[in-house]
């Protein structure tokens, strides 16, 4: 099925549809945003004489959804602009304009009987062959399909997306019976290359995949948290970062999303799956019913498992609920020695098993919480899924795991799981029993580049299906590193392309990660073609190593301090002027000097996840590895009248200055941290390495030519009275501090090339030198350092 979409229509500007529009209006699809009329004027409308029929008035609810949706933080469009893209409307005056749509994705309310009116209404307008989607995650096809046309079953299926659309990654498509399967392959296939999203089909069972097993995670951890003695700050301490799942871990998480809307889902899965070995824990426990009686949904009522207190000095309190009294206090911060070590280890998978072993109650609730959640996901083949690999990505891309239940297996080893179900009471089915009769150990393989994963059906390994897309670094490290030392190796991707990955802790940009990117150069100048720097963990690199410079630092090793910089500078030249294409891709927090490698590629494949910027000023410094010239020449190159060229050069000493971070790579364009007609937005991370490939064999195609090195026009005093005067302005408005002052004088005369007393043309080295002196003097401030251990403890900028 070839089918292009222009034009999408949603049905239901709720939190779901609302957020659904924003983020198709994110990859540049027009969209269509439908609702209900208002059935009454409120107060206001009356006293100005409008009619329920005035457009205005008609649109208010749609309207007002889709500004409180564009509102939310984090916002689910990667440009405020973008929502130019959503053109609004009400059901009763506009639904006609569906005729005229690619695709209708229906997101009403969750009850059967109204989804049935509003398909009657689009079965009146829509054109034949028109894909129709419905987001339901409760209600069966079979119920909505019922007496619908032949056309509209042959092109209907559910798309459910998470909440929010833009961050979580999970699609899950479930076909209804009579769906064409070209329709079903339209879908997976615009989900995953146009919308970024792990496109999983999945069967039309109560929760589909995402929402069965986590659902079934939280609910267990409701009946079990009181047995083990746990507080709910223990629980969130067990459940988040420390295992590789979100911040918000589970309570945090719950508040978040509601306590009503999760009982909600619960509630469907207790009455809908009454032969699930687990139904029990599907059960509501009393306290959490006290919780609805009281009215604590969470966030939205501001009372939930976490309480925001305001205290009488305008400062704020965390208090969390004891579950035992149901009465609020202060949040404990517990960070016992095991969790202390723990952190520290920077391979989440090394983690399980030393948890599992610890003989408290941290070693207690893990051993029932793998086993419960080990023996349901294997109970659930094939009920939800024939394949395995389908759950441990829903996890992954529904709800931030990093790691799915079958891999956190593989993670203990095969048998170990097995003892943890046995020993907590659970059953498990019989493919197991035959998986281990087999030979097998290990749920999933890598095999010649390639991850194979257990067929339950086929009883063998098999290669998971679509990776031929994909570069995936983690599959071809043993087999394809040509070189490495401890912060980051280089692997031969083929046809002489070749990726530097990053080793080190948070991607931090030490002498290693520099050697091995010096390394990448000399050897794609030689005896390969092209370098790509290219990681596949959450965050490219947060700069530098601030620890190594600290120590430096405080130790007046100045020399050493200057050799550092400007090997780091000598590095991104040698990126910009090599004989070879170099190109980045960024993701995730790509800050300071991760920023600074970006701006001296030849070409940057960013994720639209990525939240790049030049943050040095934050820990007292300016940006010193290049970003600071680079910044200043990409504004004079620029042919522009001399005022406007001005302004814009206020604008990018003000970006520095707040340490501005863009808030996806669109933003970053605005920034001037990336550039139109020469940089590239990708919305689907495991691509994205192989689409850097791709560019870097089309530049050598096209003859890739080094650029020549060129003059940047130095504004000298023409310029840097007005950073001054600015700098002056914020320090007698307090909005910034003396030192601050300090670091703003410092930035303004480096980007001004000095105190020229006329505009000259001189060389990059030139402002690098000058770059340079201003990095390693601040070095010298003892305000900087305080900020930069501040930094190191907190990981946060200190306000001060």
């Amino acid at each position: 099925m070839k089918k292009h979409i222009n034009k999408i229509a949603v049905i239901g500007a709720g939190i779901m549809g609302s957020r659904i529009a924003c983020h198709f209006a994110n990859i540049g699809v027009q969209v269509l945003l439908l609702d209900i009329s208002p059935k009454e004027l409120t107060p206001s409308e009356k006293s100005e004489g409008k009619k329920l029929n005035h457009t205005s008035i008609r649109n208010r609810i749609v309207n007002n959804n889709l500004q409180k949706a564009i509102k939310t933080k984090p916002t689910p469009l990667y440009k405020s602009n973008f929502s130019s893209r959503i053109t609004t409307g009400s059901l009763s005056f506009d639904i006609e304009k569906i005729q005229n749509v690619d695709w209708i994705i229906e997101v009403v309310v969750e009850r059967l009987e109204i989804k049935q009116k509003v398909f009657d209404q689009i079965e009146k307008f829509r054109k034949p062959g028109t894909p129709i989607t419905s987001n339901t995650s409760g209600i069966p096809i079979q119920f909505m399909n019922k007496d619908r046309s032949l056309d509209f079953r042959e092109h209907f299926a559910v798309t459910h997306f998470f909440n929010p659309p833009r961050y979580l990654k999970l699609l899950e498509i479930v076909p209804g019976p009579d769906c064409k399967k070209e329709v079903v392959d339209f879908l997976v296939n615009f989900g995953s290359k146009f919308l970024g999203k792990t496109s999983i089909l999945a069967k039309d069972t109560p929760g589909f995949i995402g929402n069965r097993i986590g659902i079934f995670g939280i609910m267990h951890m409701f009946h079990i948290v009181k047995e083990l003695n746990l507080s709910i700050e223990e629980v969130d301490q067990l459940t988040g970062t420390l295992i590789g799942r979100p911040k918000s871990a589970t309570f945090r998480t719950v508040d978040v999303v509601g306590l009503d809307t999760l009982l909600h889902v619960a509630n469907g899965l207790y009455d809908n799956c009454k032969e699930d070995e687990a139904h029990h824990y599907f059960k509501v426990p009393n306290f959490i019913q006290d919780m609805i009686h009281q009215g604590w949904y969470g966030h939205k009522t501001g009372k939930g498992f976490y309480q925001k207190k305001r205290n009488p000095d305008g400062t704020h309190n965390i208090l969390s609920l004891d579950l035992n009294t149901l009465e609020y206090k202060p949040t404990k911060k517990n960070n016992p020695g095991l969790l202390s070590k723990l952190n520290h280890m920077d391979c989440i998978a090394d983690r399980f098993e030393i948890l599992i072993q610890d003989k408290g109650k941290i070693g207690h609730f893990f051993r029932k919480s793998f086993a419960a959640l080990f023996a349901y996901v294997a109970n659930r083949i094939p009920e939800i899924s024939d394949d395995l690999y389908k759950i441990d990505e829903a996890m992954k891309a529904g709800f931030g795991w990093q790691h799915g239940p079958f891999e956190i297996w593989d993670a203990l080893g095969f048998e170990q799981g097995i003892s943890l179900i046995t020993s907590e009471g659970y059953t498990y089915p019989k493919w197991i029993e035959e998986f281990k009769n087999r030979g097998h150990f290990k749920f999933y393989d890598v095999t010649e580049g390639k991850k194979i994963v257990y067929d339950v059906l086929s009883k063998t390994k098999i290669e998971i299906p679509g990776q031929a897309r994909f570069i995936i670094l983690e599959n071809i490290k043993k087999t394809k590193t040509v070189w490495s030392n401890e912060e980051a190796s280089i692997q031969h991707l083929g046809n002489g392309v070749l990726n530097v990955e990053f080793h080190s802790k948070m991607n931090t940009l030490g002498s290693g990660v520099l050697q091995a990117i010096n390394k990448g150069i000399d050897l794609a100048e030689t005896e390969y073609d092209a370098l790509i720097l290219g990681n596949q963990s959450t965050n490219f690199s947060v700069g530098a190593n601030l620890a190594s410079v600290f120590l430096l630092a405080t130790e007046k090793e100045y020399d050493k301090l200057n050799d550092a910089v400007t090997y780091f500078q000598n590095t991104v030249m040698r990126m910009r002027y090599s004989s070879c294409p170099t190109l980045i891709t960024p993701r995730g927090l790509t800050l300071g000097g991760g920023c600074e490698l970006s701006l001296h590629a030849d070409k940057i494949i960013a994720s639209a996840e990525t939240y790049t910027g030049l943050v040095e000023f934050g820990v007292g410094l300016i940006p010193g590895g290049g970003g600071t010239k680079e910044m200043t020449k990409r504004v004079s190159d620029l042919v522009l009248k001399d005022d406007v060229k001005l302004n814009r050069m206020s604008a990018v000493f003000t970006n520095i200055a707040l340490a501005k971070v863009s808030s996806s790579a669109h933003e970053a364009y605005d920034l001037g941290y990336h550039q139109p007609h020469k940089d590239l937005v990708t919305v689907n991370d495991y691509q994205q390495i192989a689409t850097a490939k791709n560019y870097a064999l089309q530049m050598l195609e096209d003859g890739y030519i080094a650029p020549t090195p060129q003059k940047i026009k130095a504004l000298g005093q023409d310029v840097l009275g007005m950073f001054q005067v600015g700098a002056d302005s914020m320090f007698a408005g307090n909005y910034a501090t003396k030192h601050d002052k300090l670091i703003a004088n410092k930035l303004g005369y480096v980007m001004a090339g000095g105190n020229l007393s006329e505009p000259s043309w001189v060389s990059e080295q030139y402002f690098l030198n000058l770059e340079r002196e201003a990095f390693l003097s601040l070095l010298g401030e003892k305000k900087t350092l305080e900020r930069i251990q501040y930094m190191l403890k907190f990981g946060k900028p200190l306000r001060n």
